[in-house]
């Protein structure tokens, strides 16, 4: 199978950006709990332009993330694993199902309680943690196996921005709204015009984060709609998008994620973690990331596959399929995005984060040990 530079690239990226999340978690969790954690911790707070340090990545930071998932699903859309539509269809289904059990999952424990909101939780994939474990496994991995977890978790990451626009926008100013569309359109009619300049997208694309993020809807969103305005053209190297995408992989994978972590990671340890572990919504993403995920993704493949829908990719086994579902349950990342959304006391937010950190830690592990051993088998 032929990889493109672009997607080499980005699964580089991600794989080291990975191991970087990992030792800024480590330091953000030490600096927390030492002596001067609360120093630390109130540093994100300090407000700067009319936001606070923490804001300011989670909103404006997070948007140029969203931006490079954005022109990555792009890609693969018109030229990757996702342009034909019979290998598309394996990772289609196995995200389904990734999406939809843990989702269910978490629901059997928190349906009708005052956490419910969380059902987002355990829904996306953190393809930074996924890849970087990955590559741990070394060059037993095929290909075909990382180009499925990266179009999976792709998805995975497409589902979890619907739903942040959907269910997680609370107030919506329809004025802001509007003019944030308006530029939006804009930006379209410059494509369709062949406006091939990247500044004019960036500049605009400033303007729509701007009325997006006083609108009610969550500003990251922006970043995925600007992705899709840009040029593909035929996607070569000269193309908007490429040099764009090209760009933004080294930032993201060891500036913006990493300052992610040491943001959202200051997780102070108190009070009995057994006692944490017990509480509705912890047993909703322990079980949704750790067994719902994997269970989701390897049922949901091998239905598509044995109803005809598409075919395993003969270097793979069923075995790798559930490993790599079980690296599907590192939902870090998105997952703590999307508690920061769904929950407002403060105390539910720090015991989700650690259950993430918990439950990632465990999906990774248990993927890790099951891919070693169906790699070598395979």
């Amino acid at each position: 199978m032929q990889l493109s530079k672009l997607f080499k690239d980005f699964v580089a990226s991600e794989k080291a950006g990975g191991l970087i999340l990992i030792a800024c978690t480590v330091v953000s969790l030490l600096l927390t709990n030492a002596s001067f954690g609360i120093a630390y911790q109130s540093f994100f707070e300090i407000k700067f332009a009319g936001l606070s340090v923490g804001h300011w990545i989670n909103d404006g930071l997070m948007a140029i993330f969203f931006l490079l998932i954005g022109l990555e699903l792009e890609r693969e859309i018109y030229k990757g694993e996702l342009s034909n539509i019979k290998n598309a269809m394996l990772p289609i289904f196995g995200a389904l199902g990734g999406v939809l059990v843990p989702a269910v999952a978490f629901l059997v424990f928190n349906y009708g309680t005052a956490t419910q909101s969380g059902v987002g939780i355990p829904m996306a994939t953190d393809i930074a943690f996924a890849l970087g474990v990955l590559s741990l496994l070394g060059n037993r991995v095929p290909t075909s196996l990382k180009v499925f977890l990266t179009a999976l978790a792709i998805i995975d990451d497409l589902v979890a921005i619907i739903v942040i626009a959907i269910f997680y926008t609370k107030t919506i100013l329809l004025t802001n709204l509007l003019i944030a569309l308006g530029i939006f359109i804009l930006l379209l009619m410059m494509n369709r015009m062949k406006v091939r300049n990247l500044i004019p997208y960036l500049v605009l694309g400033v303007g729509m984060w701007y009325f997006m993020l006083h609108s009610g809807v969550h500003a990251t969103i922006t970043g995925v709609l600007l992705a899709f305005a840009i040029p593909f053209g035929n996607g070569d190297k000269k193309s908007a998008s490429y040099v764009l995408q090209d760009f933004l992989h080294k930032p993201v994978a060891f500036f913006i994620l990493p300052i992610f972590a040491l943001a959202n990671t200051a997780i102070v340890f108190s009070g009995d973690f057994s006692k944490i572990l017990v509480q509705d919504y912890s047993l909703g993403i322990i079980v949704g990331l750790v067994v719902g995920k994997p269970l989701g993704i390897f049922v949901l493949s091998f239905l598509a596959v044995t109803l005809g829908l598409c075919k395993l990719p003969e270097d793979l086994n069923w075995k790798s399929i559930f490993g790599v579902g079980l690296l599907a349950g590192i939902g870090f990342t998105m997952s703590i995005f999307i508690t920061l959304l769904a929950f407002d006391n403060q105390a539910i937010i720090n015991n989700a984060k650690l259950v993430i950190l918990t439950s990632s830690l465990t999906a990774g592990l248990l993927g890790y040990l099951t891919l070693r051993t169906a790699l070598k088998a395979g």
